[in-house]
Parts: structure tokens; C-alpha cells; sequence
């Protein structure tokens, strides 16, 4: 099969699709692989990388969609690039269809193009392997981010972290408390911060202090725990998702007024929509804001700031899958495992995700495999 990697345009987005090690990976099994040029330089991967396992340089987005037949992404491509896409193309990509607007979606229905997102690959388990991946390496970066927030260069209340000989630690409120969650959880812990949190599942919490200790307080996510952990929250860390759906907000504008002025918010579900009122999504040329005396951090795209070790974690996630179906096809792939088919949004002109099909109103169709 034709497999093409392309250089994501998205500002701050450093990541490729595979390192040389997985296209070697592919061409060793007698599949053509086409990198746009440059497209892993971000990452630390230099066209020669490339060329040295086989790979074919092509030189502009355009031709490399043109001779490929499975396509490799990072960040949901933007709404030109909808109509560059061939008829009946597979595209792998964080897509985050459950925002995408209507028109985007009929598009991709009508081109019967074939989206697997990442964010929503589940095997029989439950286990997540490409987000866990990037959630385990965001939530480690986002306790660096955080602490940071906390200086006064950068709007915070001049704290640290960790505290101090006789100065206490900050203190952050984890909500959520999955795989993200739990990386935060386990990082800030172990610089000395004061970490409690919530979540509405028991077993979830169980989790992390199975995994983080017992010095870790954490809260079942009612809205009157929520409320009281604001008022105490110097980092209030939002790592709540929902496995394929927009995520809910559960922190009202009026809920800010029970912080401490110059207290952050960083809400790291914004790829699927934030779970907090006032968030909006943010990069890193701007990537604060202010509301009602609140600092808010937003930026999605978190762990392209560690684009090398995040290109190898996604490498390792998602080459299975992407052998899968360059050596079998897609129709066979999705039939015989179960993950990959859960991870698909559109194929042959229809939804194979039955509350997304119902919510745009759209075709719908169980391609079989599992129960997207």
C-alpha cells in the first residue's frame, strides 16, 4: 500500500506521523512510504532519516495526498484540506469529529473518505493506546507548564510548586482522573506539591492512589466537592474526557468567583471542547488569558512541545494499526479488529459512530468488528 506522511501546518504543531524506525517498519513489509519534505524536522527527523529506510521525499502536500492511499496526520486538518483528500482515501489524524462542523462532515461522507481518529482507537479492554500515549506525556508536561503559570512573570501569585524550607507547596486540584490525570497526579506529587482529586468514578480514584499513594487526597466529583476545591485550588488541572463525544462543562463562569484572585485554570480537555465555561482554545503565542481575575491556559496540542518523544510514543501506539491495514486493506482491518473499528469515524459514505450519526443526522452504518 501507499502510504504518505504529510507536515502538519497547525502553529506549534511539531510532530510527524511515524519516525524513520516505523516507515523502515513499513517498507521492509514492500510498502511505498512518501514524506512531504521536512515533515518530520520539528521532530528531530531530517529528510536524509527518511530517505536512508526506504522512504520517498515529495515536495508539496498535494502530491503527496495525490500518490497515497493511506495518509498520516497530526492535528484535524483544516477545512481546505477536506476536498484535497481522493475518493475513497484512509486518513489517520487526531480528528475530534464530535466538534467538526456539519458542512466538514457531509464532505467526508460525500468523498467516502475513511477517518480513524486516534483520540478514540478503544480495544475490547477499554485500554486507549494512542491517547494514553499523548495523555501520559501531557499530563507530565503539564505540571511544568503549571509551574510556571505560578510565577508572577507570568500573571501567576509568585509561588512554587513545590514549596519551600517553612513555605508550604502549592496546591493543585486534579479533575479527572484518567490517564492524564493521573501523569499530573504522579508528577506534582513527586516535586512536592499538594495534590487532591476528583473524579466521579471510585474505581478511578482507587487507581491513582493504587498508583501515586495514599498521600494523595482525592474527592468523588460532586458539584459541592467541586466547589470546595476551588476555593482551595492554586492549579485547577481539567482532564476530564469522554471517550469520543464533546466534553461537559462543569465549571460555570459563577464558579470562578470561588478562587483566589491570580489562580490558574488549565483546561486540558479543550480538544474536545473544555469542561470549563470560559475556556477557549489557546497556542503558544498567546497562551493565556484572563477572566474575572482568573488565569486560563488552553493550548490542545500539549505534547507537541516534547515533539520527539511524543512522534516515538505515537509511533509505537499506532504502527500496529497502520500495518494492519497496509498489509490486509481496510475493509478486512476493521472487520478483524475490533479497536481500529472503534477508532473510525466515516467510511464508505457513512457514520460508523451510531451517537455521532444520530447527532449530525447522518448515515449510519456498524461495518463490523465491534460497537463503535
Amino acid at each position: 500500500m501507499d502510504v504518505g506522511l504529510l507536515r502538519d501546518r497547525r502553529p506549534f504543531e511539531h510532530r510527524i506521523g511515524l519516525t524513520p524506525g516505523g516507515v523502515k517498519a513499513l517498507t521492509d513489509r514492500g510498502h511505498r512510504v512518501y514524506v512531504e519534505s521536512n515533515a518530520g524536522l520539528g521532530a528531530g527527523f531530517t529528510d536524509e532519516d527518511y530517505r536512508q529506510v526506504g522512504a520517498t521525499i515529495v515536495f508539496s502536500e498535494e502530491e503527496t495526498l495525490l500518490r497515497s492511499q493511506l495518509v498520516l496526520r497530526i492535528s484535524p486538518p483544516p477545512t481546505a484540506d477536506y476536498d484535497r483528500f481522493q475518493p475513497g482515501q484512509i486518513v489517520l489524524s487526531s480528528w475530534h469529529l464530535a466538534l467538526a462542523p456539519a458542512d466538514r462532515f457531509a464532505t467526508l461522507l460525500e468523498r467516502k473518505i475513511a477517518t480513524v481518529g486516534y483520540e478514540i482507537i478503544e480495544d475490547d479492554n477499554g485500554h486507549a493506546p494512542v491517547l494514553q500515549a499523548m495523555s501520559e506525556i501531557a499530563g507530565r508536561i503539564a505540571v511544568t507548564v503549571g509551574s510556571g503559570l505560578l510565577l508572577n512573570e507570568f500573571g501567576g501569585k509568585g509561588l512554587v510548586m513545590s514549596g519551600s524550607p517553612g513555605i508550604p507547596p502549592a496546591s493543585l486540584v486534579i479533575l479527572g482522573a484518567g490517564t492524564l490525570g493521573r501523569a499530573a497526579a504522579e508528577t506534582a506529587r513527586g516535586i512536592g506539591a499538594h495534590v487532591v482529586v476528583l473524579d466521579r468514578s471510585v474505581d478511578a480514584l482507587r487507581r491513582v492512589q493504587d498508583r501515586v499513594g495514599f498521600n494523595v487526597p482525592t474527592m468523588i466529583a460532586t458539584r459541592s466537592n467541586l466547589e470546595k476545591a476551588l476555593g482551595f485550588a492554586d492549579i485547577f488541572l481539567c482532564a476530564v474526557a469522554v471517550h469520543g463525544e464533546r466534553t461537559p462543562q462543569l465549571v460555570t463562569r459563577g464558579m470562578l468567583r470561588l478562587m483566589k484572585p491570580r489562580s490558574v485554570i488549565m483546561d486540558l480537555s479543550i480538544d474536545q471542547g473544555g469542561c470549563c465555561e470560559t475556556s477557549r482554545p489557546t497556542d503558544f503565542s498567546n497562551p493565556t488569558y484572563e477572566v474575572d481575575g482568573i488565569i486560563h491556559f488552553c493550548v490542545p496540542n500539549l505534547p507537541s512541545t516534547a515533539s520527539r518523544a511524543s512522534t516515538r510514543a505515537l509511533t509505537d501506539a499506532i504502527l500496529p494499526f497502520v500495518e494492519e491495514i497496509a498489509d490486509h486493506g481496510f475493509d478486512r482491518a476493521i472487520a478483524e479488529n475490533s479497536a481500529l473499528c472503534r477508532g473510525t469515524y466515516t467510511y464508505d459514505g457513512a457514520c460508523v459512530r451510531r451517537r455521532l450519526a444520530e447527532q449530525l443526522h447522518v448515515p449510519y452504518r456498524n461495518p463490523g468488528g465491534g460497537t463503535p
